[in-house]
């Protein structure tokens, strides 16, 4: 049986007759050995993690804040806690958990969250979800991305954001702005990472969207401000803090463009000129993307693209910026591999992705805690891969239309069909 695709209206075409038929394999249900394995490959990673000594880490920071608000202290006296005091009411819950339990439940609490976000990258583009992509491509990419490890490792919050972005993406593709703003709200409450997101809400002017978006962690803020003392120290002390970049304990690990290119030599001034400029193009690129829609595609791949550039955009001037932070986008760009086109589809993305492959040897001298430098070439790499597919420009095919006694001729360029280049395929 051949794979339908719903968003488009009909059978994958394009992209070169070798990539519809692996995405046409790739599409049929998976065998029920694929199934045990990727369970076993997800399950295995979860356990691993909970038996080694420094397992999360990051997440320590967040269970602190929420102990020393139950002791009547200020979070924020602790300055690697950098999230907005509603972080503090959401991760009560966790500070009241014995901590043997924490250590078997974190991973999986992580792991599911990132599954999460892959199962709403699914159905925004239609694929079964007991396809050999859906099935299979979680666990190799788990296996294979190093960074997918590591978040589950420390625990960072990340992953609430990673499981957000697809969710609330899905939701809009469904017509629910309301509630994907809802979605994105929660998630900034936990963790900002998604404000940027309030930009597709702008540019696609759905206002409700962006009320929810704002309003939910404002709301969560201030309940959490009144229930601590010092709430200003999120002001005068966490907030220059992260304006600074945090300190020396980060660098290794901040793969932002303005932390390590002064790493290699260049002036920080030059460096932070570099990264704005970049992350202008790639805001400029968003919305471009959203303003050219695909008549090929119901959408999705037009919503998937102007999100993830808004995103990198951001990533490339946040101070830190880390290597699980792109978990919040691949899942979705991966996804889109199955449409014509789309950005997998090309050879420049995988390369962008080779560093933080698993297995592929990187120079000694730049690993362990010079790892920033990897990641910083695979964010720069997807922004500019993704940023050059959202600005190029559409070509114009002018159809011949007749009207009765006139002569042959074109449409006018105002009604002309617009259609995209083809692009290569690395299927």
């Amino acid at each position: 049986m051949k794979w339908e695709n719903q968003g488009s209206g009909g059978r994958s075409t394009g992209g070169g007759p070798f990539g519809n038929r692996l995405v046409d394999w790739l599409m049929q249900p998976a065998a029920r050995s694929w199934r045990v394995v990727s369970l076993a490959v997800l399950l295995g990673i979860a356990v691993s993690t909970s038996l080694r000594a420094n397992w999360g880490s990051d997440n320590a920071f967040v269970v602190k804040a929420a102990e020393t608000l139950l002791a009547g202290g200020s979070p924020y006296e602790d300055k690697r806690f950098l999230y907005l005091p509603s972080a503090v009411i959401m991760a009560v819950p966790e500070a009241m958990l014995p901590h043997e339990v924490l250590r078997w439940l974190l991973p999986v609490v992580m792991s599911g969250l990132l599954g999460v976000g892959w199962l709403a990258s699914l159905r925004l583009f239609s694929i079964p979800l007991r396809s050999r992509f859906a099935v299979g491509g979680f666990a190799v990419f788990a296996l294979a991305y190093k960074p997918y490890v590591n978040l589950v490792l420390i625990g960072n919050w990340t992953a609430i954001s990673a499981a957000a972005l697809p969710v609330a993406l899905l939701l809009a593709h469904r017509r629910s702005w309301g509630t994907a703003g809802l979605v994105v709200g929660l998630a900034i409450a936990c963790k900002p990472m998604l404000v940027p997101i309030g930009l597709l809400f702008l540019i696609a002017r759905r206002w409700r969207g962006l009320a929810a978006a704002v309003l939910v962690p404002l709301g969560f803020s201030l309940a959490g401000a009144l229930m601590m003392p010092s709430p200003s120290l999120f002001f005068t002390k966490t907030l220059p803090f992260l304006l600074k970049g945090q300190d020396a304990y980060a660098l290794p690990w901040d793969a932002s463009p303005i932390a390590v290119l002064p790493r290699l030599g260049v002036p920080e001034p030059v460096a932070v000129a570099v990264a704005f400029a970049g992350a202008g193009a790639g805001l400029w690129g968003a919305w471009r993307r959203w303003r050219r829609p695909d008549e090929r595609d119901g959408g999705q791949l037009r919503l998937v693209e102007t999100a993830c550039m808004v995103m990198l955009a951001a990533f490339l001037v946040s101070r830190p910026s880390f290597d699980h932070y792109l978990l919040v986008v691949l899942p979705l760009l991966l996804a889109s591999g199955v449409r014509p086109g789309s950005m997998p589809r090309s050879p420049w993305f995988w390369l962008a992705l080779a560093p933080q492959v698993a297995l592929i040897p990187w120079p000694s001298e730049l690993a362990h805690k010079r790892r920033a430098f990897k990641d910083c070439a695979t964010l720069c790499g997807l922004a500019i891969v993704l940023g050059r597919r959202a600005l190029r420009p559409g070509r114009v095919t002018l159809v011949p239309v007749t009207t009765t006694g006139s002569p042959l001729r074109t449409e006018p360029e105002c009604a002309a069909t617009p259609t995209e280049s083809a692009s290569r395929t690395a299927f």
